[in-house]
């Protein structure tokens, strides 16, 4: 079920593996997508497996992703409706919030100390339009001083190609993610790109090095296409 999983503090944070859940094939077996091919009641059966194993009685607030860089705040009620954002904040216990990705980066942040939570979603879009930046903003107009941030598993620099004019293009604001693939052609590091993005903004990093594309326990979209199912990123503060 878990990649990753840790505590800091009031805080337990945790990134998914595809195993655990109930999809059948090609998405087996924990996928966490909120579209796509799978069943809508298996994904759901998913959602509630791992509400109950990683935060039992929490309400969960998840997102609407759009590869943007809106940034929304959660409260302890959720959201009647996923708004259509890429990374949220919250401040109140009893509240996870999710963040899903198949190859994008997702980063999931915290202020332990004054209870402070995020979660952002950038893919190639995101990151150029700012997502991460404007939510360590949203967080710190929240009460956050002491930002952490762990960067989840995505498609690394060595594996995701992309045309010479789009590397270009994206290295025009974000030059840490210029990179090259291990078979020499254009390539884009989006990992690399957010961790700089992060300490610019004064954020201690903490990175899962995993590529999503060279893990089969992991989803992956450039790698399975339509059958690619979502991890997910969650984070919450304990009540």
């Amino acid at each position: 079920m878990y990649l990753h999983r840790t505590s800091l503090g009031p805080v337990d944070l945790a990134f998914t593996d595809r195993y655990g859940g109930v999809s059948g094939v090609p998405y087996d077996e924990l996928n966490l997508a909120v579209e796509g091919g799978d069943d809508p009641d298996v994904r759901a059966e998913n959602h509630r497996i791992l509400l109950a194993d990683f935060a039992p009685g929490d309400v969960l607030a998840d997102l609407h992703q759009v590869h943007g860089a809106d940034v929304v705040v959660a409260t302890a009620a959720g959201f009647a409706v996923r708004p259509d954002a890429d990374g949220v904040v919250a401040t109140e216990p009893g509240v996870t919030l999710m963040v899903r990705a198949a190859d994008c980066v997702p980063v999931v942040l915290a202020d332990p100390g004054n209870g402070v939570i995020g979660v952002a979603h950038a893919g190639r879009l995101g990151m150029e339009r700012g997502v991460v930046p404007a939510t360590v903003a949203r967080m710190r107009a929240r009460g956050a001083t002491a930002i952490k941030a762990w960067i989840g598993p995505h498609i690394c620099g060595r594996c995701y190609e992309v045309p010479q004019a789009m590397r270009d293009a994206v290295g025009g604001s974000v030059p840490e993610a210029v990179g090259t693939t291990s078979w020499g052609t254009p390539a884009l590091d989006l990992g690399a790109g957010v961790r700089a993005q992060l300490e610019r903004d004064g954020v201690e990093v903490t990175a899962l090095e995993v590529c999503t594309l060279e893990t089969p326990s992991l989803y992956s979209y450039r790698r399975d296409g339509v059958g690619a199912g979502r991890l997910a990123g969650v984070v919450r503060v304990r009540r």
